[in-house]
C-alpha cells in the first residue's frame, strides 16, 4: 500500500509517470523508495536482462537455456533488493544491472560444472573486469571525465550507440558477446563503437567540457 505524506504536486509526479523516463531519473527515485518508480525501474531494467540471459545461456549445455525467464526474474529481484544500498560511483545504472546479472550467470555455470563432465561449462565466459581492445588514449581520457557530465552525453545518442557503449564501456564486454547481445557481427559492433565514441567525442567538443552542458 502507497502511502503519500501530503498532497502530491504534479512536478513531483511526472518524473516517474508515462513510458521513456530516463533511467537515471527512475533510480534517482525508486532509492528514495518511491514504489511507482521501483515499478516502472524494473520495467526497464527486465528487457535488458532477458536479452542479458538469453545470450549467455543459449551457449550452456543440458537445459539451462530453458531457463531464461526464471534466471531474468532472479535477477531483477536481486536489483530490487539491491536498490536501498545503491550508491551513484559514476558509471551507467545499466552496468550495474549487467554485473548483477553476470554473477547470476556465473553462479549458474558453476552449478553445472559441480553436475559432471556431461554437465561443464566453458571456462572464460564471465564479464571481463575491462574492455579488450576497446579503446585509444582519447576515448580513454573522454570517458574518465566527469561522471555527470558524461551520463549526460550518454543521453544524447541514440539508444542503439547508448547500449553499444555501456556494454562495452562501463560493463567491460567483448565485441563477440556485445555482439551477441545487440544481434552483430564483432567487426560490426567495433566499427559501430568507433563511431557512437567519434560522436561522444564531437559532443563533448561542442559543448564545451562539462560546464557547458549546465550552462
Amino acid at each position: 500500500m502507497t502511502r503519500h505524506h501530503g498532497p502530491v504536486r504534479d512536478d513531483e509526479a511526472s518524473p516517474v509517470s508515462g513510458p521513456g523516463v530516463p533511467i537515471g531519473s527512475l533510480v534517482v527515485h525508486a532509492v528514495g523508495g518511491d514504489p511507482e518508480a521501483v515499478d516502472a525501474l524494473l520495467a526497464q531494467v527486465h528487457p535488458l536482462v532477458l536479452r542479458y540471459c538469453r545470450a549467455r545461456l543459449v551457449r550452456l549445455p543440458g537445459n539451462a537455456r530453458h531457463h531464461v525467464d526464471d534466471v531474468a526474474q532472479e535477477v531483477c529481484l536481486a536489483v530490487l533488493c539491491a536498490l536501498p544500498r545503491y550508491r551513484d560511483e559514476g558509471r551507467p545504472f545499466e552496468a550495474f544491472v549487467y554485473g548483477i546479472a553476470a554473477h547470476k550467470i556465473a553462479d549458474l555455470q558453476r552449478a553445472a560444472m559441480r553436475g559432471g563432465p556431461a554437465q561443464s561449462v566453458p571456462l572464460g565466459e564471465e564479464l571481463p573486469d575491462t574492455p579488450d581492445d576497446a579503446l585509444g588514449p582519447e576515448e580513454r581520457a573522454l570517458l574518465s571525465s566527469d561522471a555527470a557530465w558524461m551520463r549526460e552525453l550518454l543521453a544524447l545518442l541514440p539508444e542503439r550507440q547508448r547500449e553499444l557503449v555501456i556494454l562495452r564501456i562501463a560493463a567491460g564486454f567483448s565485441a563477440e558477446e556485445t555482439g551477441e547481445l545487440l544481434g552483430m557481427s564483432p567487426g560490426a559492433v567495433r566499427v559501430a563503437q568507433h563511431r557512437a565514441l567519434s560522436r561522444l567525442r564531437a559532443l563533448a567538443e561542442g559543448e564545451g567540457g562539462p560546464e557547458g552542458l549546465s550552462a
